[in-house]
């Protein structure tokens, strides 16, 4: 089921994502609109698009949560390849987001006074070094 379930949130992502979807979209609003003086304007003119527009974005979370996760791994994986690949990197890092909130404050403090040192003295921003053992 997950498998199944990856090809359509990646088919509908694509679909949805088009050009042609948003043209579809967009003249089925207008389609609409232009209805609502032959229907007067009614409860009922009215629930269809608050209807059909509520199932839609219910139904496109999903998908696009789904797509999103998937995306995100793949991103978090390559950044990890790299970060192994390259010599010096501080491989502590790869992990990261498995870190509890406490420990990514602290480092994103300890990054912003490295900023800061190199900042105030006019210098680039250095490369990471190894620690010595």
């Amino acid at each position: 089921m997950n498998e199944a379930f990856r090809k359509f949130a990646q088919y509908v992502s694509v679909i949805v994502g088009s050009p042609w979807a948003f043209f579809i979209a967009f003249m089925s609003l207008v389609v609409w609109g232009l209805t609502g003086p032959y229907f007067h304007y009614s409860d009922t003119w009215q629930l269809v698009i608050n209807t059909a527009t509520s199932l839609i974005t219910f139904l496109m979370v999903f998908v696009i949560q789904n797509s999103q996760n998937r995306d995100g791994r793949a991103m978090q994986l390559k950044l990890d390849e790299l970060i192994r690949a390259v010599e010096g990197a501080r491989t502590g890092l790869v992990n990261l987001e498995a870190l509890s909130d406490e420990d990514v404050l602290q480092l994103e403090q300890e990054f912003q006074k490295l900023r800061e040192k190199y900042k105030s003295r006019g210098l680039p921003l250095p490369p990471d070094r190894p620690k010595s053992p």
